[in-house]
This record gives C-alpha cells, structure tokens and sequence, in this order.
C-alpha cells in the first residue's frame, strides 16, 4: 500500500466516511469543509488527482466527485478507520439472543442478529461434524447409463444421488456389488471405505470395480456437502442494496453462490485459520460473485477449538466502524454459548 502524507490521509478518509454516509461522489468542495483542512479547492482538487493516480479513488463517468475504490477501501480499513464500540442496547440485545440453548438454534440466532443489525447478508458456517457413518448402500438403475445411489447413513438419514455409468448394470449386478459394499463396510465413513477396498477393488470385475468406485466418490461429496453447511439469513435484504442490485448479472451469481455454497464454505475455511476480525474486500476473497462486495469474518470456537466461522457480506460501501465489533462480538458471544453448552 502506498504511504500518504498526513493530508492526504486525512482527505482519503473524509472521502471515504462521506461515500460511505451518503453514497454520493465527494467534491473537492465538501472535502474543503469536512476535513477541516484550510486548503483551496485547487490543492485539493491537487491532492484527489494523485490519490487517483495511486488506484485510491475513481471518478464516475457523469460526476465531478470521486468515489474510493477497493484499494482506497483497503487502505482506510488498514490504516485510518476508528472502530466504535458497540451500544449498550445492542450488547445487551445480542447477549439476550446469544446464550446456552440447543446448538443450532444459537447459530440460527447469531445468523439472524448479523442481518438485523447491519441490514446485510448474515452467515455463520456450522461445526464441521465428525465423518458420517454408513450404515447401508442400494443402487437402483435408472436408465442404461444412469443408476441411483441410496445411502443410509447410521443416524437414519438418507442421501439420493444419480450415477452415470459407461454401461448398462443388470438388477443382480446392483444387488451383487451393493451387497459387497454393505459386507465389507458397513460401519465405515466413505473416506475409511477408499483405504478398506484400494487393493480389493482392483481384483474385481472392471466394470464392477468402477461402479463401486464412483459410488464411494460421490456419495464422499455427499456426505461432506453435508457436513460443510452454513446458515444464512438477510441475503434478500442485498436486493436493497443499489451497489449490488443494480448489476443484474453479478446479482445472479451471487444468488447462485448462496445455493451452492461451495465457493463461500472455502471463504469462510480460510477464515477459520485465522486470528480475530478478516476483512475481505472486492476481488481479495477470490470469488468472482463477491467482486463489488466486502466480507467480514470471525472464528468462533468450542472449548477454545475453533470451529466455525461468523460472517456478514454487504457492498464495499458498508460502516466497517459498526460492522467489524458486531461480527466480533457475536463471535465471542457465540463461543462462550457454544462451549458453556458442551
């Protein structure tokens, strides 16, 4: 990051607060009043040129002002932000929300109070749960080359998921190799079944042999699909949001990430191994749907294991100062409700 003079940070950041406030591009005329500087419009206009030069500040086609860019973001994040403690009513509304009760419904609470409390997208990733068990596998063929896999795991819930084979099974080769599967791993995670059968599968028919082994692939990403979940509340409320809705494409992607889910678990892992508040701005996260968006995250923990993540997503033009203690506290809160319950 490039360093700025006193003045120049100083008018970086009334810009930054200004945009942020009223969403509309700052002027050299308003900087001139609210940065309390005594500088004549053209220093000023001076200084905005080269903050631009430096990728800090962009102006918009039809306006005379300048708004920040993720770099200018970025910067005042990093640098010239004041965080501001949060009131007491909202502690105290989160510490009433936050307490002992059944786990998921404490995360559910969390989600909730992120949204409700900055009117953005609240998320909190779910404790990864230990590797599911099987307790039964059944194919049923489809079509020639489309069979079902049905798998029942040892808590009695059931997974669906369609195979698509280079061959036509008959209803006893199903039989044959869902048998095989059940006698030889019944009791075990998919991940445990790879090592239990890497030298038996190859001694078995090839056909067979790569049947088996796209069932125990796939029905792998199943079970970790669901125990890598995340509750999300609020993502309706970027609709309101004219930073993001006005891009319809970038909206739609951003809706598909929500449902698929992949892309953001990967996000909110990272965060998990890291220390305290993140901050992911713009195109920092990596995802290409959270381009014109900002991230905030926090780890929480169970019995000082982190486990999880908190998180808000909103437009890059959010109030850091507001959202960064929420997301903090909610995590911590969220820890000590976790942990006094386990």
């Amino acid at each position: 990051m490039p360093q700025l003079d006193k003045r120049a940070q100083l008018l970086l950041k009334t810009l930054v607060e200004r945009y942020i406030a009223e969403g509309q591009p700052v002027g050299s005329r308003v900087l001139s009043k609210q940065s309390g500087l005594e500088l004549s419009p053209a220093t000023i206009r001076n200084v905005m040129s080269d903050l631009e030069e430096l990728g800090l500040i962009t102006s918009p086609h039809t306006s005379a002002g300048r708004i920040p860019t993720a770099r200018g973001y970025r910067l005042f994040v990093d640098t010239l932000l004041t965080v501001k403690p949060l009131a007491q009513t909202e502690v105290r509304e989160l510490q009433h929300h936050i307490h002992p009760d059944e786990p998921r419904r404490v995360l559910s609470a969390a989600s909730s109070l992120l949204s409700e409390l900055t009117s953005f997208a609240g998320i909190v990733a779910a404790p990864r749960r230990e590797a599911t068990k099987i307790r039964q596998i059944e194919f049923v063929s489809l079509s020639d080359t489309r069979v079902l896999l049905i798998i029942v795991a040892m808590s009695g819930d059931v997974q669906n998921r369609i195979l698509f084979t280079q061959r036509a099974y008959t209803a006893s080769e199903l039989v044959t190799a869902a048998n095989y599967l059940n006698h030889h791993c019944a009791g075990l995670a998919f991940g445990e079944m790879v090592d239990h059968l890497r030298g038996e599968l190859v001694q078995l028919q090839q056909n067979m042999s790569e049947l088996m082994s796209a069932a125990i692939t796939v029905g792998q990403e199943a079970m970790e699909e669901q125990n890598s979940g995340y509750l999300i509340t609020g993502e309706r409320k970027l609709l309101e949001v004219d930073d993001i809705s006005s891009n319809m494409n970038r909206l739609r992607e951003l809706f598909r990430m929500f449902e698929q889910k992949s892309g953001l678990v990967q996000l909110l892992d990272i965060s998990n191994r890291a220390e305290g508040v993140q901050l992911f701005i713009g195109g920092e996260s990596g995802i290409s749907p959270l381009d014109e968006c900002s991230v905030v995250t926090a780890p929480y923990e169970v019995d000082g294991q982190v486990v999880g993540t908190v998180a808000v997503i909103g437009p890059q033009r959010m109030a850091y100062e507001r959202v960064i203690p929420i997301v903090d506290i909610t995590a911590r809160l969220l820890s000590s409700a976790l942990s006094s319950n386990t």
